[in-house]
């Protein structure tokens, strides 16, 4: 068996080096540079900081020959954002109809797509639907997770969402084992929705501590928020017990309490005075940001309360003071505590 990974960021770097250490593993990147580093030093200093990966992991900028008729198991990590996702999967429609029913598609990014809102495996049977019918497994890695501890071989649980069962484990023959647990499930909506709207929530518990609100105004966040993600995953298809499993209340928790969370990054620095485009200047990727109008029109599509939501994407895009965002979520009608309040 083989792993692709296709992203030469800090995630797919980092899922790289995991897969190295089991199964041979390749990592393609579009900065020669980068592979040139990879391949000498073992190292990926734009990304990953002081971090030695290991050696038997081989770097490619040619995307090309990694594509191409391959009889063995394969497993293609995508390790990109969502913003490069439409573009990744036209390089993999040229993947030959033969090599499909050897093949697994698995991405990683957390999002929604910014114009029509749809999750990433709309996306992905969109572009690859005939490869599909001919073999192709395809599913979704997700679950609390930062790249640097990845990297780092510190512990990590992870969950491989799927309905096609060659993918779970071709999944977890290359990631389970020693630093990393894999869990599989069939929910593929839940598991994106709650990769999705975590990162929202991070922003807003970003804000309310860089407005130092203290430690309860984060846990009423955070807890609310999950009951936010929760009425948008099902009613989107998403199963309950999803959104209290590593890739709901475990992710939720991460992001929104965690140093290296970029997302929660954006919100202290908005609610510490400073400007969206300012922060987003200093090349911050936080895919909460351009996925949050996308989300609060999917419940308004399905006319359901989002009202975190809301109060983010009025802070980020429609120059709400977060002080103002604060007091109007404090100020909604009283109501009993539950999934719907």
């Amino acid at each position: 068996m083989q792993v692709i990974v296709l992203g030469g960021g800090s995630w797919g770097t980092a899922l790289a080096a995991l897969a190295s250490k089991r199964v041979n593993t390749t990592l393609w990147a579009r900065d020669a540079a980068v592979v040139e580093e990879i391949n000498t030093h073992h190292t990926n200093s734009k990304y990953l900081k002081d971090i030695a990966l290991p050696a038997q992991l081989q770097a490619r900028y040619d995307i090309a020959p990694l594509l191409g008729e391959d009889t063995q198991e394969t497993l293609i990590i995508l390790g990109v954002p969502v913003a490069a996702m439409d573009g990744i999967c036209q390089q993999l429609q040229k993947l030959p109809l033969s090599t499909c029913v050897n093949t697994s598609v698995l991405w990683t990014c957390k999002g929604l797509q910014p114009d029509t809102g749809s999750l990433t495996h709309q996306l992905v049977t969109h572009h690859l639907s005939p490869h599909m019918k001919a073999g192709l497994g395809i599913g979704v890695l997700s679950g609390p997770s930062f790249a640097k501890e990845v990297a780092r071989g510190l512990p990590v649980a992870l969950t491989v969402a799927t309905q096609h069962k060659p993918t779970a484990k071709r999944t977890t023959q290359a990631l389970h084992g020693q630093h990393a647990r894999i869990y599989s499930s069939t929910d593929i909506i839940g598991v994106e929705t709650g990769g999705a709207l975590k990162n929202v929530m991070a922003i807003a518990c970003g804000i309310s501590d860089g407005l130092q609100l203290g430690d309860n105004a984060r846990a009423a966040l955070i807890t609310r928020g999950l009951a936010e993600i929760q009425r948008l995953g099902l009613a989107l298809g998403g199963n309950t017990e999803t959104f209290f499993g590593l890739t709901g209340l475990g992710d939720l928790v991460l992001t929104t309490t965690g140093a290296l969370s970029r997302n929660r990054q954006v919100g202290l620095a908005i609610g510490q005075g400073q400007r969206l485009e300012d922060v987003l200047a200093t090349g911050i990727t936080a895919e909460g940001v351009y996925c949050v109008q996308a989300a609060l029109n999917l419940g308004k599509q399905h006319q359901i309360e989002l009202p975190i939501t809301e109060a983010v994407y009025q802070v980020l895009f429609q120059n709400l003071s977060p002080d103002t965002a604060v007091r109007q979520l404090l100020e909604r009608e009283a109501r009993a505590e539950g999934l719907n309040a």
